[in-house]
């Protein structure tokens, strides 16, 4: 996957990549540099992190992690993985 940077600056992300983070109209990301990389990260709402450690996980889950690959087939900060064709 590749995206093109416009005249302003701006790029697209792949729907592929916007659907998979459930990134939507609005959201912010946070944009850090590592090296020669662009790292793009989704802001936590703050209602969100308040929820934080309040909910047990279901039985058979040792992680949220794992609960969400059962759920979804991948986790936060998973490699991305595009889609079988």
């Amino acid at each position: 996957m590749e995206a093109t940077v416009a005249e302003r600056g701006q790029i697209t992300l792949p729907k592929a990549v916007r659907d998979a983070l459930g990134l939507s109209k609005g959201t912010k990301l946070k944009v850090e540099l590592d090296g020669g990389r662009i790292i793009l990260r989704k802001e936590v709402d703050d209602a969100l992190s308040k929820l934080r450690g309040r909910f047990k996980l279901a039985d058979g889950f040792a992680s949220t992690d794992e609960a969400m690959r059962a759920i979804r087939g991948h986790a936060p900060g998973d490699p991305y993985l595009p889609p079988e064709e």
